[in-house]
């Protein structure tokens, strides 16, 4: 369990003139920002949980980048500008740009999302990231149908995690743990009550079905001049930013805590 507040600043030209950024438990990894930004302030916080805690695929890189790139989406909203180009005018990693760029192209981006037949409108959404030396970038499509359902239908993950030894190995680590951040990102959550559980069986843990799954797209990067990095984790951290960002666009409605969808109640896949 975790809190992350965030203060931004934007001067009258849309740069970011300054990001405060505090973690309370969640961890450090991934709270790194990669933005241009005239002054910066990081800070993680450790807290006593009553609760026990334990590791998650990614780490703190996947709230640490929930959080950062939600709010990234807000600031572009603010503006009224494009979240892609937004992003692409504000990185400082350009390692980081090259994975969006390729993420962004492969989507589609900038080729419409204003919505299907009537009932139904489809919103786009892009998250960014980068920990334990790979850079990722997640384009995300969500369906809101009639009645208040979701459909994520369709992702597309860049990813550069310099020289790519075994494109087959790495494309399937992308391709599962997209699979796992979209359990995290939409309804995968322990209930409690009275501080016991209150679905103590994995019977009753949603996690993601077949029916869950949407078309899953992976671009690697190739960077034979860098040394090789992992590709178990990072590849996670964008999922769930781009599906929050995409929620925003199809409905309107700014999502900002995990999961988005408690219990599954509206349809995601």
């Amino acid at each position: 369990m975790a809190v992350i507040d965030i203060r931004a600043g934007l001067d009258a030209g849309g740069s970011i003139t300054a990001w405060d950024f505090l973690d309370i438990n969640a961890g450090a990894q991934g709270i790194s920002f990669p933005y241009a930004s005239a002054a910066h302030r990081l800070r993680y916080q450790p807290a006593a949980s009553l609760l026990a805690q334990g590791p998650y695929r990614g780490l703190a890189a996947t709230a640490n980048t929930f959080a950062r790139e939600s709010c990234i989406d807000e600031l572009a909203s603010a503006v009224g500008a494009d979240p892609l180009r937004f992003r692409l005018d504000r990185l400082a990693d350009e390692r980081l740009a090259a994975v969006v760029r390729a993420a962004a192209t492969r989507f589609g981006w900038g080729t419409g999302a204003d919505g299907g037949a009537a009932g139904r409108h489809r919103g786009w959404g892009i998250a960014a990231g980068l920990e334990k030396g790979g850079r990722v970038a997640t384009c995300a499509e969500v369906g809101a149908e009639a009645g208040g359902g979701l459909r994520v239908t369709r992702i597309v993950t860049a990813y550069e995690c310099g020289a790519v030894v075994n494109p087959d190995t790495v494309r399937g680590q992308i391709e599962g743990g997209t699979i796992m951040a979209l359990g995290g990102a939409l309804f995968e959550q322990v209930d409690l009550d009275h501080g016991r559980m209150a679905s103590p069986s994995l019977a009753a843990y949603r996690v993601p079905r077949f029916s869950d799954v949407p078309a899953i797209d992976v671009v690697l990067v190739d960077r034979p001049d860098i040394p090789s990095a992992g590709a178990g984790e990072t590849p996670l951290i964008a999922v769930a930013p781009a599906v929050a960002n995409a929620i925003f666009a199809a409905t309107g409605q700014r999502l900002g805590s995990l999961p988005l969808i408690p219990g599954g109640s509206r349809r995601a896949g």
